[in-house]
């Protein structure tokens, strides 16, 4: 009787576990499980009391480990279930020192003993941990931090990446230990190992639970915000809190180490920003109700908590905003990495544009904000936004054009993008200081620029012919002017591609070119010469005696 109830003992963690079982079953592979435990532990060298007590008792503090992380999960919608999750950390930490005698044998190295000796201070200091013993707690962190950063030193560079990622996960519980001692400086470390991304697994909850309690302290001196030049009192406790911790979440997500981090603090800030607005529209409708009581028709002005309301509004979607744009710049760098790579699969434009639309649609509900319906300046600013995200959903929508081929449609597109980038560049002039955080459209015009001779280039070669017949008519050549007469015009000419394309007319034709002047002395007729009288009747007279001597010189 009594084993068959240490048998009905040993399986109730299973029945009471069949319902989160997945429709498929479990699956093990157990041979190979095998024959690969014990090839490296010990079986391979004969060495049959290494794998029959070292590993079993690993395991099975892993395993009692493993359950009681998976009640901790549990426990947030089932509070009694945390009995248990301390009854399986102390069996796990049990498990732990026995492994840790074991390895005191003279037959076990000096690694290992030092690996037993951290993991148990690691398993002690989770069970003080959920105890709120936090000095015992924090004693065993430091302990397992000190081994686990001695064996980083010491070994190759692989093992001390395991090391280090051991050590980076329990420091956050050693300064959250440190903090519920006294150390008050532990807050500021603490909210930092947040901001980047630290923190996670059984630090999480804990972490917000902390950061939100420290700003709840601080909330009591927060008694009004200024907005848009309106100074407005903040009475709702939760506004407060929120407020005072936007600066920390937008610094958490200008620090983020990678995109998952900052997409889950986006998500975080979102959903504070959300509780934060019910909070408000609760107090709107008390204060709504009071009016109606009151019989007070001045509804001419926008009232403190509507204006705080509006805020809020601006604050979430201008959030929503931020984390669309940082997911499209993401997408987008991937978009350029699939297209140099035509086998890897990726994103596709139609990703990006729904992006941008949701952009638009956040900004269009900033221009209908109560109480910045007359503030033209705010309105200037959002409609320049406008611009600038239309067009770069106009430029991802050119580019999905260009995917099927359709050249004329996304030359057009491209077109469009210019002169909305044009007209962000005539409008943003004297709302350049306020603008920063845009995309740069200067970079927008050299892409669809270079994207455009590309295009260009792809309709000339032909890589649709079978579209041609569906371009429009004035993309096409009417004429028979050659190709090197029209450079600066583009048009689809298929006859470019063809044998006897029309590139130069041959043989060119005459010009006329100046001929050589012709020149005419017009001055001859009115110049008077001088007299030769004398000098031809001198050689008349000479005659031959003359000739002779002026042969011989006689007569020089």
């Amino acid at each position: 009787m009594a084993a068959d109830k240490q048998n009905e003992a040993k399986v109730s963690p299973v029945d009471e576990n069949k319902e989160n079982l997945p429709d498929g079953g479990l699956g093990l592979e157990i041979l190979q499980i095998i024959k690969e435990s014990q090839q490296q532990h010990g079986l391979r060298h004969g060495d049959y009391q290494r794998y029959r007590y070292l590993l079993l008792v690993l395991m099975e503090a892993e395993r009692a480990w493993s359950y009681a992380m998976q009640l901790k999960q549990e426990a947030n919608t089932e509070p009694r279930k945390r009995f248990h999750l301390l009854a399986r950390l102390r069996k796990a930490a049990k498990h732990s020192e026995k492994l840790e005698k074991l390895c005191e044998s003279p037959r076990v190295d000096a690694k290992t003993k030092l690996e037993a000796q951290a993991y148990t201070a690691y398993l002690s200091g989770m069970v003080e941990f959920e105890l709120q013993e936090w000095k015992r707690a924090m004693e065993a962190f430091n302990k397992c931090k000190t081994i686990y950063e001695k064996l980083a030193s010491a070994f190759t560079e692989e093992l001390a990446v395991l090391y280090r990622q051991r050590v980076d996960e329990i420091s956050p519980n050693i300064r959250y230990c440190a903090y519920n001692i006294g150390d008050q400086n532990a807050i500021n470390d603490l909210m930092q190992m947040r901001l980047t991304g630290g923190g996670g697994g059984m630090m999480a909850e804990k972490l917000e639970a902390l950061i939100t309690q420290a700003r709840t302290k601080q909330a009591a001196t927060m008694s009004e915000v200024e907005w848009r030049g309106r100074t407005v009192p903040v009475k709702i406790d939760k506004a407060r809190v929120f407020l005072l911790g936007l600066a920390d979440n937008e610094a958490a997500i200008a620090q983020a180490a990678n995109e998952e981090t900052k997409e889950h603090l986006y998500e975080t800030l979102l959903a504070e920003c959300r509780d934060t607005i019910q909070a408000v529209r609760e107090e709107l409708k008390s204060e709504a109700k009071q009016r109606e009581r009151s019989s007070d028709t001045d509804s001419g002005k926008v009232s403190n908590l509507q204006f705080l309301h509006s805020y809020l509004t601006y604050i979430k979607l201008c959030t929503l905003v931020k984390r669309n744009e940082s997911m499209a710049q993401t997408l987008h760098a991937k978009l350029k990495e699939t297209q140099s790579d035509e086998n890897k699969r990726g994103p596709r434009p139609q990703d990006l544009i729904r992006l941008y639309d949701i952009i638009l649609q956040s900004l269009a509900e900033l221009s209908t904000l109560q109480g910045l319906e007359d503030d033209h300046t705010f309105q200037k600013e959002v409609s320049l936004k406008m611009l600038v995200y239309k067009a770069y959903r106009c430029f991802f929508i050119a580019q999905s054009y260009v995917l099927v081929k359709k050249w004329s449609e996304a030359l057009v597109l491209y077109e469009r993008v210019l002169k909305y980038a044009k007209e962000v560049q005539s409008k943003a002039k004297s709302l350049n200081n306020r603008l920063k955080d845009l995309p740069d459209i200067q970079e927008l015009i050299a892409e669809v620029n270079a994207e455009k001779y590309s295009l260009q280039a792809a309709a000339i070669l032909g890589e649709n012919t079978d579209e041609t017949a569906e371009v429009p008519s004035q993309q096409l050549v009417k004429d028979n002017m050659p190709l090197c007469d029209r450079l600066e015009a583009f048009r689809l000419d298929p006859s470019l591609v063809g044998k006897q394309p029309n590139l130069v007319q041959f043989p060119p034709d005459f010009q006329p070119i100046p001929c050589k002047p012709l020149f005419f002395d017009l001055a001859l007729n009115h110049v008077t010469f001088p007299p030769l009288d004398e000098k031809v009747e001198q050689k008349g007279k000479g005659g031959l005696t003359g000739y002779i001597k002026g042969i011989f010189g006689f007569g020089s």
